[in-house]
C-alpha cells in the first residue's frame, strides 16, 4: 500500500512536525508501506529530489510561489503535483498539519482520488476558523479522517465543525525512551531550558522577563534557549536589554539525537506557549525526568499534570511564570519528584510504538473503505 505524506516542511528542517514526520515514515516502512514525501522548499538550499532513509522526497517551491502570486507559476506547480499523484497513485494521502501548501492538494484533488487523513497538530486560530470558507475549513471538510494530537485540539475542531465528530479522533504524539541515561539535574547552578522553534507563539519572550525578575534572588541561575526561527534576533535584543547577556545563552538548533543530552544539563524546562498542540519538547523533557513549567494552552495540560509532573500558569503572565519557577528553585526535592513522576507517565501514555500502531490501524481502516477497483496499481516510479 502506498502513502503520499504531505508535509509543509520536512527534514532537515527541524520542528515538532518535522521530527514527527521523519519518525512516522520510518515506521511506515517497517509496517510495509511504500511512502513518498511531498514538501516545500524554504530557506535551505536543498535539491528538488532526494531520499530520507530510502524514502523519496520531492520538494516543490510552494511557499515562494504562493508569496509571489504568479498565476503561471501556480498553474505549473499544480501540474507537477497532479502528475506526481497520477504516477504514484497513492492509496492514502496523509496531510501532516494544515498549511499554505495544502492549497495545491485541494486544487489537484481529482487527479487521483484517495482517502485523505489530516493531522491537526495545533490549535485553530480564529482567522482560520472552520466555520468560514477558509483553507482549514476546506481541508477538514474534504478529509476522510482527522487526527488531533490532543483532546483539547480535538474538542476545538469538533466545536468549529460538528459534522466531523464521526470521523475524528485523538492520536497523541509519542517518543521512544532515549538511550541516554538520566543524570541528576543541576542544583548548585540551576539551568532553565527553553526548547523549540523561536516564534512568538512559543512565548520565550515571557521566559526572559520571568528570569529577569528572579535573577537577584537566584543569582546562580542560567537559562539556555535552544532552537532557531524568525524571533531569534528580537529575543537576543530583549535579553540584552534586560541585562541577561551573561545569564541567557542562545545555542541554535539542536539535533534530535542530542536533545536528551541537552535535557540532562537542565534543572527544568519552560514552555510559556501562547498556542500549542501537544509539543514533543514537553514529552522529551518528561522522558528525561525534568519538570516542566508551562501555560494552560492546547495539549500542555494533558502532558503537564499541575503539581504532579510540573506546574501550569496562565498564558501571557510572566509574573505567574516567575513565581512557578521560583517555587521549584526553592523546592528542588519536590521538583525532582515531579520529574520522576513525569517520566513514569510519559512512558505509559506517550510511547512511540503506541502512536505508530494507531496510525497503521487507521491507515488500514481508511484504505479498506475505498473499493479496490477505484484504485489503480500501476508502477509507482515518479519522474
Amino acid at each position: 500500500m502506498r502513502v503520499l505524506f504531505w508535509s509543509e516542511l520536512f527534514w532537515p528542517y527541524i520542528g515538532g512536525g518535522e521530527v514527527f514526520g521523519a519518525k512516522l515514515i520510518s515506521a511506515l516502512q517497517e509496517y510495509g508501506y511504500e511512502v513518498i514525501v511531498l514538501t516545500s522548499h524554504d530557506y535551505l538550499d536543498l535539491p528538488d529530489e532526494a531520499h530520507y532513509k530510502g524514502v523519496p522526497i520531492y520538494r516543490v517551491p510552494f511557499r515562494k510561489t504562493l508569496r509571489g502570486g504568479d498565476i503561471d507559476q501556480l498553474s505549473e506547480l499544480c501540474r507537477r503535483v497532479k502528475k506526481l499523484k497520477q504516477t504514484f497513485k497513492p492509496d492514502l494521502i496523509h496531510i501532516n498539519a494544515v498549511s499554505s501548501s495544502v492549497l495545491f492538494h485541494l486544487q489537484t484533488a481529482e487527479a487521483h482520488p484517495a482517502p485523505v487523513l489530516v493531522r491537526m497538530n495545533t490549535e485553530i486560530l480564529p482567522r482560520e476558523g472552520a466555520a468560514s470558507d477558509t483553507l482549514t475549513g476546506q481541508v477538514l471538510r474534504a478529509a476522510g479522517w482527522i487526527t488531533c494530537v490532543s483532546s483539547t485540539v480535538l474538542a476545538q475542531v469538533r466545536q468549529w465543525m460538528p459534522e466531523v465528530v464521526p470521523r475524528s479522533s485523538v492520536i497523541h504524539n509519542g517518543l521512544n525512551v532515549p538511550l541516554q541515561s538520566q543524570e541528576p539535574f543541576p542544583i548548585a547552578a540551576p539551568r532553565l531550558l527553553c526548547l523549540g522553534r523561536l516564534i512568538p507563539a512559543k512565548g520565550f519572550d515571557l521566559a526572559l522577563v520571568a528570569v529577569a525578575s528572579i535573577i537577584d534572588r537566584f543569582p546562580h541561575v542560567r537559562m539556555v534557549v535552544a532552537g532557531d526561527g524568525p524571533a531569534r534576533p528580537e529575543l537576543e535584543r530583549q535579553a540584552a536589554e534586560l541585562g541577561l547577556g551573561r545569564v541567557v545563552e542562545f545555542v541554535g538548533w539542536v539535533e534530535p539525537n542530542q536533545v536528551a543530552a541537552l535535557l540532562n544539563t537542565a534543572t527544568m524546562v519552560l514552555m510559556p506557549s501562547r498556542r500549542e498542540g501537544l509539543p514533543l519538547a514537553a514529552l522529551e523533557a518528561a522522558l528525561m525526568a525534568r519538570p516542566v513549567v508551562a501555560t494552560r494552552v492546547g495539549g500542555l495540560p494533558e502532558v503537564v499534570m499541575h503539581s504532579q509532573t510540573g506546574l501550569l500558569v496562565e498564558k501571557d503572565d510572566s509574573r505567574a511564570l516567575a513565581k512557578a519557577v521560583a517555587f521549584l528553585l526553592s523546592h528542588l526535592q519536590e521538583a525532582q519528584e515531579m520529574g520522576q513522576a513525569a517520566c513514569r507517565r510519559a512512558k505509559e501514555v506517550y510511547s512511540w510504538p503506541r502512536c505508530a500502531h494507531a496510525y497503521d490501524a487507521l491507515y488500514q481502516k481508511l484504505i479498506k473503505e475505498v473499493p479496490l477497483e477505484s484504485r489503480s496499481h500501476s508502477p509507482s516510479v515518479v519522474r
